[in-house]
């Protein structure tokens, strides 16, 4: 950690330079005594990269910032503060602190959070910035987690771990126990300092997978921003017997689509399917993530168009977590039935159909974009059809 990057001068130019040409600075000679141009491209980079995924830390004077890759690894805010949501007390320990974000929202809800991060660097420049936020109840330890834990007396609340998906012997992985620290290992002395964990979890991470590699799974929730998961959230409770509650969110600019549902229930939920009625129903990300296919159905009475596409169907016009749609013509899928689409424009989805989209849209000459709507799928008889809809706001 430079401070020399800390003084007036350095500062005002990152301010005032944020987006400027990162290579045209690169190549002048050296602006500030003590600072390389590397180092203030590495600030004016991550400054960038913090504008709408941590807008504190971008407005916020004097911050000082890591490398961008600590950057795009770290949670965004609207996540960050999810997950302050689900935990409360008075102590917090936040095994993989990283830059921060995290333990900093933390703190907003619990009395005091300890934060550790292995990269003693990282550490202090944690620390620096929580004393820039004045957030004064952190306590930083640049420390591997897991020694801390083994070592420390301090009873604690929450355990919240966010394990690194980047394991050096075989690369960039997803399933728990070949993240760092392996959390299905080293889940007992976990349990044994803190009655409640919360996992952060690959959005990759097949969520039956995660359940049989953890023990008292409470509660998972599913964060999606915009329709695109960005975290899949484990809630563990020692001695936790019951049924798992799966809780799915979709936060846009607008409104946030909130589905919940019994694990145990979504097994044995009848559904039933039928042909396209008046309007399409597609669940958002989040609830397509949580596998609350039957669930969701049921909940708003809807048939389903087959087992395996989770495109659903009503007379009725819902207020669904998810895009809707007005069906204009439903066609049975072939070339003369596509002709009328030739050369127009159409935003085309595919749901269990044996072609891709950019195959569908060379094949049948259709443009991108527009207003129409194509879905590309099957009938519960294993018919291929075409739904041409119109989006309903």
């Amino acid at each position: 950690m430079n401070k020399l990057l800390l003084n007036t001068g350095v500062q005002d130019f990152i301010k005032n330079n944020w987006n400027a040409d990162t290579v045209s600075v690169l190549l002048k000679k050296p602006l500030f005594e003590g600072v390389s141009q590397k180092e203030l491209v590495e600030q004016l980079e991550a400054k960038k990269k913090c504008k709408d995924k941590l807008p504190t830390w971008f407005n916020t004077p004097n911050i000082y910032y890591p490398n961008k890759l600590n950057i795009e690894q770290t949670s965004s805010e609207e996540t960050a503060r999810y997950k302050a949501d689900l935990v409360d007390g008075k102590t917090l320990l936040d095994l993989t602190g990283g830059l921060g974000v995290d333990s900093y929202f933390f703190s907003k809800k619990i009395d005091t959070v300890f934060h550790c991060e292995i990269n003693e660097e990282l550490s202090e420049i944690a620390q620096y910035n929580f004393e820039v936020l004045d957030q004064k109840n952190i306590v930083c330890i640049p420390e591997e987690g897991i020694g801390f834990l083994q070592k420390t007396d301090e009873k604690l609340d929450w355990i919240f771990v966010d394990p690194s998906r980047r394991n050096n012997k075989i690369g960039k992985v997803f399933l728990f126990k070949d993240c760092l620290p392996d959390l299905p290992e080293h889940l007992p002395l976990l349990f044994k300092k803190a009655k409640n964990i919360l996992v952060k979890a690959s959005p990759l991470l097949d969520i039956k997978q995660g359940i049989e590699e953890l023990n008292f799974v409470k509660e998972i929730h599913v964060v999606a921003i915009n329709n695109e998961v960005k975290e899949v959230l484990f809630v563990l409770e020692k001695d936790y017997q019951n049924s798992v509650v799966i809780k799915t969110i979709n936060k846009t600019q607008n409104q946030e689509m909130v589905f919940s549902f019994n694990l145990e229930d979504e097994k044995d939920v009848a559904i039933e399917f039928d042909e396209p009625k008046t309007y399409l129903y597609e669940p958002n990300a989040a609830i397509l993530k949580s596998g609350g296919f039957k669930s969701v159905a049921a909940l708003y009475g809807l048939k389903k168009l087959h087992q395996h596409s989770h495109l659903y169907t009503s007379d009725r016009d819902l207020d669904f977590p998810g895009r809707r749609f007005s069906i204009l013509k439903a066609l049975t899928y072939s070339k003369s039935t596509l002709k009328q689409f030739a050369h127009k424009k159409a935003n085309i989805t595919t749901r269990n159909f044996p072609m891709p989209v950019s195959e569908l849209r060379k094949k049948h000459n259709i443009k991108d974009g527009g207003d129409t709507y194509l879905f590309f799928t099957k009938t519960a008889k294993e018919a291929l059809m075409v739904l041409e809809c119109k989006k309903m706001e």
